[in-house]
């Protein structure tokens, strides 16, 4: 069960998985909402969650903390 935006934390890392893509993240600042700005551990690009999720949440759509 993934969990809500509303849980997300400044400092976590996260695993995002949505329409078939997986995504390392980590929430670096909150901007209003339930909206984040993150930075993709992989690519160091920075993104928000709303440009994540933009075109809607896919029958894979699941978001965990990552323990490392």
């Amino acid at each position: 069960m993934p969990i809500a935006l509303d849980n997300l934390r400044i400092g976590r890392k996260y695993q995002l998985v949505n329409m078939g893509e997986i995504r390392q993240v980590e929430i670096i600042d909150r901007l209003r909402g339930s909206n984040f700005k993150v930075k993709d551990l992989d690519t160091l690009e920075f993104y928000t969650i709303e440009e994540l999720l933009q075109w809607g949440k896919g029958k894979d759509y699941d978001i965990d903390e990552i323990f490392r």
